[in-house]
């Protein structure tokens, strides 16, 4: 049995990997930003598997002392973690700006789980294999320190592509500081058919389990690589963008990431 974490996992791809997760026997900790819904999701997965223990965390990741409170929590719950899924995410928002004067998106898709991963990185040592799986996307584009601080606004897509080049190019930064853990980053999918992919594009190219299932092995197989990019739209490992290799650029966003930060 393995402690598997998966921020995000109320719907869409996170809530099927938990469930099959949670139906092979696993000890999962489920993540919402709402209460109802997360009560209710983890009730549901906890009856289809027959397997009592999932346990549920709140936290809206637009707000980083929700993430720092959850980080907590998570500590008192879990003895380990074996695998830690960063899969909370959001492209379409009510509102553009998060709490904390920053871009939803940035902050949502990589400064919650930038913060919530150092915050839990004992429990991942605690696993004799660690791994950390990064939802990135085929959408990367060069990321704004002044956005990051909250100083220019950004358009939808673009913040939405910025954040996943910026969790990209942590993972990278990551796997070569913490060499016990393996942390990959993937694109799951273009367009699956998830509710992010409706309220966003209206349509979808691929079935949810498309994303499932790469998640799946990446976090239980040895399909995954440490400090490497998995393109899931061209079926293997990739080159992600240019800037994910430039160390002086990860320095620099690293640097300021952790100012920001709730430590």
């Amino acid at each position: 049995m393995k402690h598997i974490l998966i921020t995000g996992s109320t719907d869409g791809i996170g809530k099927l990997l938990a469930l099959r997760l949670a139906k092979e026997g696993h000890f999962v900790g489920v993540h919402g930003r709402t209460d109802a819904k997360l009560k209710a999701t983890v009730t549901e997965i906890k009856a289809e598997s027959k397997n009592d223990n999932i346990v549920g965390f709140l936290a809206d990741f637009s707000n980083l002392s929700d993430v720092k409170q959850m980080a907590k929590e998570v500590a008192e719950k879990m003895q380990k973690i074996d695998v830690l899924v960063n899969n909370a995410g959001v492209l379409k928002a009510k509102t553009d700006t998060a709490s904390n004067g920053v871009d939803i998106r940035l902050v949502v898709n990589y400064l919650a789980p930038y913060q919530f991963t150092n915050a839990v990185l004992p429990l991942l040592k605690k696993a004799d294999a660690p791994r950390i799986v990064n939802l990135s996307s085929a959408a990367q584009s060069p990321v704004s320190l002044s956005a990051l601080k909250g100083e220019r606004s950004l358009g939808t897509n673009d913040a939405y592509a910025q954040s996943k080049l910026a969790l990209t190019m942590w993972s990278f930064d990551l796997a070569k500081k913490e060499p016990s853990i393996l942390v990959v980053a993937v694109n799951p999918g273009s367009l699956l058919n998830t509710k992010m992919a409706k309220e966003a594009y209206g349509q979808h190219w691929s079935p949810a389990e498309k994303g499932v299932d790469i998640l799946y092995d990446l976090s239980m197989t040895d399909k995954a690589k440490t400090n490497a990019y998995f393109d899931n739209d061209k079926g293997g490992y990739a080159q992600a963008h240019p800037d994910a290799y430039d160390d002086e650029k990860i320095e620099e966003l690293v640097e300021l990431s952790n100012t920001i930060v709730l430590h």
